[in-house]
């Protein structure tokens, strides 16, 4: 059957309406870096948290993911998957956990105290020593002398001076 010419104006009318329609409602969309609460209202329908923990609207990755974003080195963490690293431990005795870096050997690195803080063992120290001097409480140092030893060095008396 063959159309007459109203039916195809009204064709045509149809598919310009609905073509204007889809426009506008592209519009809606935000774009990549506006605030968001779904992945439906960005425009690459990809709305993820950020590093101020806010959700954004976030390109897709070359397979078409959404690239979720993970926290670097020194951050607190709760799980592997939270970390960029995917290495996710324990500080201390604590509850808190950070993202840590992992080794050549793609192990994660365990959390070590820094320069001054109380120890127990030369493993917890980063500088692997732990000594006490004085007040029998042992405390990270750094090592010292010509071949970096694990010792303190003699203070010269004060009667010398």
């Amino acid at each position: 059957m063959l159309l007459g010419p109203f039916t195809k104006a009204g064709i045509l009318k149809l598919l310009l309406t609905s073509l204007l329609l889809s426009q506008g409602s592209m519009k809606l969309h935000k774009n990549i870096g506006e605030i968001c609460r779904t992945n439906l209202e960005c425009f690459s329908e990809c709305c993820v948290v950020n590093e101020k923990m806010q959700k954004i609207c976030a390109r897709r990755t070359l397979f078409m993911q959404c690239n979720i974003w993970k926290k670097p080195n020194g951050y607190f963490c709760y799980h592997n998957n939270d970390c960029l690293s995917n290495c996710c431990v324990p500080i201390d005795h604590r509850p808190q956990h950070f993202c840590a870096p992992r080794t050549i050997f793609l192990k994660c690195l365990p959390w070590k105290k820094k320069e001054g803080e109380i120890c127990s063992s030369h493993k917890e120290c980063q500088s692997q020593c732990c000594l006490s001097r004085y007040d029998d409480i042992p405390h990270c140092i750094p090592k010292t002398g010509v071949l970096k030893k694990c010792l303190y060095l003699e203070e010269e008396p004060r009667w010398q001076s």
